[in-house]
């Protein structure tokens, strides 16, 4: 990339840091220091704010960076990703949105608690909360390191370690100093900035094909070099058997996960009702369907125009779609139009991942000190040291993602994301909707279900093609490959609710009707919920 490409993007990037780090520090300055405030920003938002907010925090590096990089790669295939991110937000509507706001207070393992008060059980919940929210971060730093590494002209990997290191710093500086009222506010800023800059790019591509969409795949698919099989399904996910098995497995997991991602369910507390939570949902959803079209048109798009070959040239896994198409759509690299098009791109891509990190760690941060330490305190627990903690987790919280994003760096963050909801379906939904619908439900059960999904979910990632035996894997140079599938969720989903039935079967102890009458009652009508 050219000295122009550089200077103009990192001017940007340098404003659109200032701007967030100007609504923490405002933030910061008006909080109360309560937990209330520090955890759902006091449920002052309305469903509007709190719906684009939502938006933001779903639509992620994976969405503006690894979709549409997918899609120009395997085409048909690709889109299968939209499907399954589209269809998980009626899941979210019709089984968790209302019933989650009116059960819980904060986190995940809140509505667990309210039907047992057994510390293993809200322990289970917030160690799950806590792997899926680390899973997810992983994603963000691949799709910051690989933004910047275009960006600087892949100018080694030490460039792009220190920009992984810097968007863990930004994002822990937000977490501490502004809560969840100055993620949210980060998260509709970016929001409106991502949707802005996807509605442009849309317009641009049916400009050049006059607005021809015919045109558009059918000249996607001759640049792919596979022809009418670019439109068809089985490109990636076609063939024998193992790959029609990890089709259904990535899709169970993305239709399933997103009612299970901590940082969503969070999402529902920042609202004053559960009526509130219902309507900010329904915003989501236009928003986010809205945009998720355009990443199909982005991603053929990117296949016709900026061609395979260049898009695997500048990163293997299709991450730098995007913003090569912004440079060609606006006259090339050695054209003002190219250089600002691509600068702006770069940087709602970077303001993306700056904002989806900050809730994603706010959320993990949470359940560290709200389920975990607060249990393991045993009792009375502050809720000043309470929040305190919190924000020294965020720290620790930070330095493992950062570690774990530096070793994927070469993954595609979209396949990365479809893990963390493998793992999120796997462990979090099975221990949700057991403990809203099941009157029989025991303490027992619910740490089988936790962890009865989970284990299994991270063990045959570790055993999968994903870890070692393939050139793309982790560790490419060992092998100890068992698990034949990339992702496990056609094995680890079952698993999870299988596990918490039999915990519960099994259990000596009498299942609690009055917590089951309460919580039913407090979920359905909202009496009681705080």
């Amino acid at each position: 990339m050219t000295g122009n490409h550089q200077t103009l993007a990192l001017v940007l990037f340098s404003v659109f840091v200032a701007v967030t780090l100007g609504i923490t520090t405002w933030v910061s300055r008006n909080r109360r220091g309560s937990a209330e405030e520090f955890y759902a920003g006091g449920r002052l938002f309305s469903p509007m704010e709190n719906g684009f907010a939502v938006a933001g925090d779903y639509a992620s590096a994976a969405s503006f960076l690894g979709v549409p990089g997918l899609i120009a790669l395997f085409g048909y295939d690709g889109v299968l990703y939209v499907v399954g991110f589209l269809v998980a937000w009626l899941v979210v509507l019709f089984l968790v949105a209302e019933l989650v706001r009116n059960c819980g207070r904060f986190t995940l393992a809140d509505v667990v608690a309210a039907r047992t008060s057994e510390r293993s059980a809200r322990i289970a919940a917030g160690t799950s909360s806590v792997t899926v929210s680390v899973l997810y971060l992983v994603a963000q730093m691949v799709g910051a390191g690989s933004l910047v590494a275009l960006l600087l002209g892949r100018c080694g990997s030490g460039a792009q370690a220190w920009t992984v290191v810097g968007v863990g710093a930004l994002m822990v500086i937000y977490v501490s100093l502004g809560g969840m009222r100055a993620t949210t506010w980060i998260q509709i800023v970016k929001a409106v900035l991502m949707l802005g800059g996807t509605v442009v790019l849309t317009v641009l591509v049916l400009v050049r094909f006059h607005g021809d969409i015919d045109r558009l795949l059918l000249t996607a698919a001759e640049r792919s070099g596979h022809g009418d099989a670019f439109l068809v399904p089985g490109l990636r996910y076609g063939g024998d058997l193992t790959a029609r098995l990890d089709f259904i497995s990535l899709g169970l997991a993305l239709v399933l996960g997103t009612a299970g991602l901590p940082h969503i369910l969070s999402r529902f507390y920042t609202v004053p009702t559960a009526r509130a939570a219902r309507r900010s949902v329904i915003w989501s959803i236009g928003l986010i369907g809205g945009f998720y079209l355009m990443a199909i048109v982005l991603g053929f798009g990117a296949a016709a125009i900026v061609g395979p070959d260049a898009l695997r040239g500048s990163n293997a896994a299709g991450n730098t779609a995007v913003p090569l198409l912004a440079l060609d759509l606006g006259g090339g690299a050695d054209s003002t139009a190219g250089t600002v098009l691509f600068a702006v791109v770069a940087a709602v891509a970077f303001a993306t991942i700056l904002a989806v990190v900050a809730g994603i760690t706010l959320a993990s941060s949470a359940s560290v000190a709200h389920d975990l330490y607060a249990s393991l305190r045993r009792r009375g627990a502050r809720q000043r040291s309470e929040v305190a903690v919190a924000r020294v987790a965020a720290v620790g919280i930070g330095v493992v993602a950062i570690a774990l994003g530096l070793l994927a760096r070469n993954l595609n963050v979209a396949f990365l994301v479809g893990l963390a909801f493998a793992v999120a379906a796997s462990a979090n939904l099975p221990v949700l909707l057991y403990s809203l619908f099941w009157r029989g439900f025991t303490p027992r059960g619910a740490v089988w279900a936790v962890y009865g999904g989970l284990v299994p979910a991270l063990g045959l990632v570790v055993l999968s093609p994903v870890v070692s035996g393939s050139p793309d894997a982790l560790f490419p140079g060992v092998d100890f490959q068992f698990f034949p599938l990339e992702n496990p969720g056609i094995v680890s989903v079952p698993l999870g609710f299988l596990a918490g039935w039999l915990g519960t079967v099994t259990s000596t102890e009498v299942p609690d009707e009055a917590k089951h009458a309460e919580t039913e009652v407090r979920s359905l009508t909202g009496a009681g919920a705080v």
